[in-house]
């Protein structure tokens, strides 16, 4: 009697993305067209910075540390502010995530100077690439750094099927991030929170809002520092 052949198991997309290693995930989903995108100018001071995409299980420790004093140097005052508040020992098992990726801004010394991390996931059963972090150091603010950051994260997006968002969170008391995203395409996503009423003449304000930008409304350049 012919036995019947079981069904090999399918493997979610996300999940597949996920477990490549770093060097398959820039050649795969990165896609970078000219292999000087490691390296970045500053526009006004020339001095020379070097970029590099490092998966959060290969991250180090002094790194790991520079990347968090950033967010508390550039971020704590808002989270204080919010309904969730500082949390350190939260935020730093977040930032432990093993299928976050960093992309890291160094110095000529090595030394973080700004970075963004992002993950392939699912937000609310929609593929996404969800950016968990954009901080830089106040140098490397207004050089047009950001806006390099955030495309490479659209790259990724435009190269990793079936995702077709960039999505991020943002406090609202934060004005000029929330500008720098709207200028770059980002607009409240449909799962944003809203004001709501509630019982007792109460009301819900939320205190940040849910960006995205879909791949249909980004453009890929032909380079990276493009």
């Amino acid at each position: 009697m012919e036995v019947a052949k079981r069904k090999r198991a399918t493997t979610d997309p996300i999940e597949k993305v996920n477990r490549k290693s770093d060097d398959e995930f820039i050649k795969e989903h990165l896609c970078p067209s000219d292999p000087a995108w490691v390296a970045w100018l500053h526009p006004s001071t020339q001095a020379h910075y070097s970029l590099s995409l490092i998966g959060a299980k290969a991250l180090n420790n002094i790194d790991l540390d520079a990347c968090y004093s950033l967010i508390e140097e550039t971020s704590r005052a808002d989270y204080e502010a919010s309904t969730t508040g500082w949390k350190p020992v939260k935020k730093m098992a977040e930032m432990k995530s093993p299928e976050l990726r960093y992309i890291l801004v160094k110095d000529a010394e090595g030394t973080v100077r700004g970075f963004t991390s992002l993950m392939p996931t699912y937000e609310e059963g929609e593929p996404v690439i969800y950016c968990y972090e954009i901080h830089l150091k106040s140098e490397l603010q207004g050089t047009g750094l950001g806006r390099l950051l955030m495309s490479l994260l659209s790259r990724v997006a435009a190269h990793t099927p079936p995702i077709k968002k960039v999505m991020l969170t943002c406090f609202l008391r934060n004005q000029r991030a929330l500008k720098f995203y709207e200028s770059g395409g980002f607009t409240p996503d449909p799962i944003s929170p809203v004001p709501k009423k509630l019982r007792y003449g109460r009301e819900f304000v939320p205190d940040y809002v849910i960006m995205s930008k879909t791949i249909e409304s980004i453009v890929i350049p032909g380079t990276l520092d493009s």
